[in-house]
């Protein structure tokens, strides 16, 4: 705790707030987890990840892992966001 009774946690997090970045540290903790819900095979064939606008984006370099993850869309929105500890991502997008 600082001199005014708050923890870093709490100035961090009300830095990002101000700071138009609010999720930041969430989607963070996505992209970080995404091997340990997808698993390695699916995780070596991912080319990119990136979070826009509360949306996963995922570009894969196979179609059948394209169709696999397609199946589990909501199984993988689900925990994902298990992982940030809040619903943060509204949707997924294959490429």
């Amino acid at each position: 705790m600082n001199e005014d009774g708050y923890t870093l946690g709490e100035l961090i997090k009300e830095f990002y707030r101000r700071h138009n970045k609010e999720n930041s540290l969430e989607e963070a903790k996505i992209l970080k987890g995404w091997r340990s819900v997808v698993g390695d095979f699916i995780s070596t064939h991912t080319l990119d990840l990136r979070i826009t606008k509360n949306i996963l984006y995922v570009k894969v370099d196979a179609d059948s892992l394209r169709t696999e993850l397609l199946y589990s869309k909501s199984i993988l929105l689900r925990n994902l966001n298990k992982i940030a500890g809040i619903e943060i991502l509204k949707d997924i997008v294959i490429i």
